[in-house]
């Protein structure tokens, strides 16, 4: 028996719906948005076996959410287009602005105090040419030297104690990381705060930095 077009739509795009509906497939998303990377180097970053990861990423692939390249027995992923970043930031607005749990989680990672509003990347790009801000990148140091923000320090969260005592208490700081899903970002905002010092978190990430066609620079510290 046959199905109607609007039902066959209706299908494929509830095949996208499912393979956004496990934290381990949206984990992996999280790191294509830095950059392609292979099965190993995905499974090692997300800390699930490389068999689970093959199939989760093969979820991503039949979704067209994700596609791959050969490179000598090597397959490497990447997300298939900026709408899938779009998408993601999507599925973040809506679970912030309807989900509880969702505001009591970011809540707690702000020491139970509301966040501040988020600095937006045209601003951030405008008081970064004005040299009126200091950048954070927040995010593992093989990730910041793929691609950075010009400019920015690169710190683990592990540090921001020691780096407080550096820092000009009379200049803002704002705070980056992967993008939609990440938290590394508002918890060095918090404990950044928590010291009296003026931070924010980036709206966004380097992910949409990216895409916004804003500079970057590659190469460590």
């Amino acid at each position: 028996m046959s199905i109607s077009p609007k039902l066959a739509l209706l299908e494929e795009y509830a095949l996208v719906a499912r393979a956004l509906s496990a934290p381990a497939r949206l984990m992996l998303l999280e790191q294509l948005a830095q950059g392609e990377r292979g099965v190993e180097a995905l499974a090692d970053k997300t800390g699930l076996t490389i068999a689970n990861c093959s199939q989760h990423l093969q979820q991503l692939r039949r979704a067209a959410l994700v596609t791959s390249r050969r490179d000598g027995k090597a397959v490497i992923y990447r997300l298939t287009d900026a709408k899938t970043l779009a998408l993601m930031d999507l599925l973040r607005i809506v679970a912030e602005r309807n989900l509880a749990q969702v505001e009591r989680i970011l809540r707690g990672l702000s020491g139970g105090k509301d966040a501040p509003e988020a600095v937006s990347r045209a601003d951030l790009a405008a008081r970064l040419a004005e040299g009126s801000v200091t950048v954070l990148d927040v995010r593992p140091a093989d990730e910041y030297a793929a691609g950075h923000i010009p400019g920015a320090l690169n710190m683990a969260l592990t540090e921001i104690e020691r780096i407080v005592p550096t820092l000009d208490p009379a200049t803002e700081i704002v705070a980056y990381c992967r993008g939609p899903y990440c938290i590394y970002a508002h918890q060095a905002v918090a404990a950044l705060r928590k010291h009296g010092l003026n931070a924010r978190r980036l709206d966004g990430g380097l992910p949409e930095w990216r895409e916004d066609g804003l500079p970057l620079m590659a190469g460590a510290q």
